[in-house]
């Protein structure tokens, strides 16, 4: 095992040496006012232009035991950056989602959360859309089926975000697809996804997040194929509690890449194809190499995503970048329980191929782009400006220019269940109602009457030096 782990340390060191050395851009950030789009963001935000409309999905769908039945995924639309992101939430559109079925049913399980936008080629109008979907189940929702393997078992299963009568989630990615630009949506189902014989159960798994999966994903086109990046959460082998090595653990996470042949979205279920180390070989459900230069070093606190205090870097955002003729990353990193943080950090890929030898892998060394002591910094987003460059382009968060603003899910301290005494006790009500999505919250919290309170914003524009 020891020798095992010296290699990948090596590895990484190579790899993004030579990253660095190839590409090394320059950026700044430039403040500016407070920038906020106005409905709910828990994910990436999926967008694309339909025309000369600009149209962006946000929000969540379908059923959680935990949280209760959300139905805030929706979207608006504009003729401009600014007019989408400014549009009040109100004015959102609510699509036609497929609905859930019975955990022995096939089809639509758990909650959805709508992460990147594929716009059909073949397709003239433009409004032949797949959407890359962040989905999470619960044993209640998704209970273990010997006969396929799917599914989890409620036995030893951890807790969750909201105290010890939660549990935790497991996260797994699938496409919909649209022919009307997205008014109404189409399960095409689930392509990647960890099974239950790689959750990590109690007395190990501390983190209050994950119980394994993959989830959190951005996803980008490269010659025949849909890129995918996506938070690797699970066990790299068979859990075993007797045998749990939390060293290990993290040598299998975080940012991982798969890939699904673009011909393939219309039929998608178990398609992807995982990196196993030297090639896209690993299947659907199987184990997967992360990015080794995305990995954050024991040294530096780095350490198992289901571990209270294991740090590593999450929520990756993928973007072209048409100046500087390169690929962008925009990342989150964890730095507690419940997924805490209050940095973003950004790095470089070259290789405008990413299907050739290991091109998808060579990413540069992470750099700090903000830091907010005290924030909670989630799902950063470089977007597109509201100029005429911009606009005329059709730049989205997939294509973006020298200039961009950054957004970010900003927010304060979570408060646990170990701090319910009588003086907060009413602040932990509130953050859990805080949770709820925009609509529920009007029938708990009196200020909403007068409006949603956003808490994605931008705060900078970054530019880019080559």
């Amino acid at each position: 095992m020891e020798r095992l782990l010296s290699a990948v340390v090596i590895v990484i060191f190579f790899a993004c040496n030579r990253a660095d050395k190839d590409l090394n851009p320059s950026f700044k950030l430039i403040p500016t006012k407070k920038f906020f789009f106005k409905s709910w963001v828990d994910c990436n935000i999926a967008e694309a232009w339909i025309g000369d409309t600009l149209r962006i999905f946000s929000g969540k769908y379908g059923e959680d035991p935990v949280w209760g039945y959300s139905n805030e995924l929706e979207f608006a639309s504009g003729k401009s950056p600014n007019e989408v992101f400014q549009t009040p939430d109100e004015k959102f559109v609510d699509p036609i989602m497929p609905p859930n079925v019975l955990p022995t049913e096939n089809g639509l399980h758990g909650c959805v959360f709508f992460e990147t936008l594929y716009q059909s080629l073949t397709d003239p109008s433009g409004k032949t859309l797949y959407v890359v979907y962040h989905n999470e189940n619960y044993p209640q929702t998704l209970p273990y089926n010997p006969k396929t393997g799917e599914g989890y078992i409620d036995k030893m299963w951890p807790e969750g975000l909201i105290g010890p009568q939660s549990p935790a989630a497991v996260s797994r990615i699938g496409i919909m697809k649209s022919i009307n630009g997205g008014h109404s949506w189409e399960n095409k189902g689930i392509f990647i996804e960890d099974l239950q014989p790689r959750m990590i159960l109690k007395p190990h798994n501390n983190s209050l997040t994950f119980a394994g999966g993959v989830g959190d994903p951005s996803a980008v086109a490269s010659g025949d194929y849909l890129y995918l990046f996506y938070g690797e959460y699970g066990y790299p082998a068979v859990y075993d509690a007797n045998k749990y090595d939390s060293v290990f653990e993290a040598s299998g996470q975080c940012i991982s890449i798969a890939r699904i042949k673009i011909s393939d979205l219309d039929n998608p279920q178990g398609k992807a194809q995982r990196w196993d180390g030297k090639s896209f070989a690993a299947p659907y459900n199987g184990i997967s190499k992360p990015i080794a230069c995305l990995q954050i070093d024991k040294s530096d606190k780095g350490g198992a995503a289901s571990r209270a205090g294991g740090n590593f870097y999450w929520s990756p955002s993928v973007s072209w970048n048409t100046y500087l003729n390169c690929w962008v990353m925009m990342m989150a990193r964890v730095e507690g329980t419940k997924f805490v943080g209050d940095e973003i950090y950004i790095s470089f890929n070259k290789n405008k191929d990413l299907g050739v030898g290991d091109n998808a892998q060579q990413w540069s060394k992470p750099k700090l782009v903000l830091n907010k002591p005290g924030h909670i910094l989630w799902y950063p987003s470089l977007q597109p400006m509201n100029t005429e460059e911009d606009i005329k382009a059709k730049n989205t968060c997939l294509r973006l220019g020298k200039k961009a603003r950054l957004f970010v899910k900003d927010m304060g301290g979570p408060i646990g269940v170990g701090d319910l005494k009588a003086g907060n006790v009413f602040d932990y009500a509130i953050e859990c109602v805080l949770r709820l999505g925009k609509k529920a919250r009007r029938f708990f919290v009196k200020d909403m009457e007068e409006g949603f309170t956003p808490d994605f914003v931008s705060e900078y524009v970054i530019e880019f030096e080559k």
